[in-house]
């Protein structure tokens, strides 16, 4: 089955994960949680790149962040997770069987009718993955620090503002160190992996239909219908 999303389901993922948020009600400054594609992206692929497998229950909350949506019905509530689940689990197939040509998912603006790469958002994402288990990537390892370096420096916790008004072209360079790092980060955790569990296959995300009365997908132990359809 082709997991790989159409432009057009891409489009409607990233108007659903903006426009759950309305900014007017916002005035306390609440966590909004992931607003688009590009930073779920990030946050995706952190996740399936770590040392430990991370359940839906986990990473769901930090995508909606104060801002859970409220499903209409079953049907909404699956396709969008059916999206996100088909994302995730391109990224892992490229990441394990065609490493070399895994590619983040910048968006981009255009100033002053230059064309600049938009690689915060993408960054932010991945160090959102990385903190649903921070203790167990040992950030503060030297090899770890090395590799992480291209990604932090477009995060919040960092003086990401800093890259603003740089070129298209230094940008660029920059964006062009971000992708092998990750690709590396990758290999380096695939390879602890399979030293700790010579026998585990790489993980797929699954989304089976579920009824009302079912244990919801997240994992919270709930019914469906009194967790994530509410």
């Amino acid at each position: 089955m082709n997991t790989i999303l159409t432009d057009k389901e891409l489009e409607f993922l990233d108007d659903f994960l903006l426009n759950r948020c309305d900014d007017e009600i916002n005035e306390a400054n609440k966590d909004e949680g992931i607003l688009d594609v590009s930073e779920l992206d990030g946050f995706f692929t952190a996740i399936v790149s770590g040392p430990v497998v991370i359940p839906p229950s986990q990473w769901l909350p930090v995508i909606w962040g104060e801002f859970e949506p409220e499903w209409e019905n079953e049907k909404n509530f699956e396709t969008v997770l059916n999206l996100m689940m088909r994302h995730m689990n391109t990224i892992t197939a490229t990441l394990m069987n065609q490493p070399q040509s895994f590619e983040p998912l910048f968006l981009e603006r255009e100033v002053d009718g230059k064309i600049y790469p938009i690689v915060d958002e993408w960054c932010e994402g991945y160090n959102r993955g990385v903190a649903l288990s921070r203790e167990q990537w040992n950030v503060d390892e030297l090899n770890m620090k090395i590799l992480l370096a291209p990604i932090l420096a477009f995060t919040e916790s960092t003086n990401w503002a800093a890259h603003e008004f740089e070129t298209p072209e230094e940008t660029n360079k920059i964006r062009k160190a971000i992708t092998p790092k990750v690709r590396e980060i990758h290999a380096y955790w695939l390879a602890r992996r399979n030293e700790a569990s010579p026998v585990s296959q790489p993980f797929r995300h699954e989304t089976p239909p579920v009824g009302r009365n079912d244990p919801c997908h997240c994992g919270s132990g709930k019914k469906y219908k009194k967790c994530c359809l509410h």
